[in-house]
């Protein structure tokens, strides 16, 4: 008799587990890495709506803190990523900016979860976020994005500056970095689960 590969908390054939395909939103202030947190970690080539900034958006978008940036996202961001023959995340980076905040309630419909954004040299830039996901009570992870030359603070200054209720798991990450995407994502992922659990 051939061998079959066996799930054997379920009794049935691996090949025939269900597909659990969970939506997953990357939320955060203007700048704050979203786009490139999806691009980094997306195993396949993301789907952006980014435009070039223009002479209109000169009193809107502060870009003091992010000189560099020449684009902003309009609409959203989409990325895939298979973590196993099981699971597998669609990524939903949300637009910034507060004229595209009216997006937000259609992209986080079916959402497990987010993870918020925050550059710690602007940490106003978060509480928009912060605030959207406690108001609906989806969970929420932080993740204080690395950009050069940010003062290091410790785990409890950045807590008590973001006002984070107890419980709210908070991250260190660089959205350069594709593993430490991952380890933000799998943070949300266990906290998501343990709230659907307690």
């Amino acid at each position: 008799m051939d061998s079959v590969d066996v799930d054997t908390r379920r009794r049935r054939p691996l090949a025939s587990r269900e597909l659990i395909p969970l939506k997953v939103l990357v939320a955060g202030g203007f700048g704050a890495g979203k786009t490139t947190f999806v691009g980094a970690v997306s195993e396949i080539p993301p789907l952006t709506t980014e435009q070039q900034l223009t002479s209109l958006s000169a009193g809107t978008d502060d870009t003091a803190a992010v000189p560099d940036k020449t684009t902003t996202t309009v609409a959203m961001d989409f990325g895939r990523i298979t973590v196993d023959a099981q699971l597998i995340l669609y990524l939903f980076g949300t637009p910034g900016q507060s004229r595209f905040w009216f997006m937000w309630d259609e992209l986080a419909k079916g959402a497990v979860g987010a993870v918020v954004l925050v550059d710690l040299r602007r940490v106003d830039d978060c509480f928009p976020a912060i605030d959207y996901f406690e108001d609906r009570g989806l969970p929420f992870v932080v993740a204080a994005n690395a950009f050069p030359g940010t003062e290091v603070f410790g785990a409890a200054a950045v807590r008590d500056a973001l006002a984070l209720r107890e419980g709210c798991p908070l991250v260190r990450m660089d959205a350069r970095e594709p593993r430490s995407c991952m380890d933000a994502l799998v943070a949300l992922v266990e906290h998501a689960l343990a709230r659907s659990i307690g």
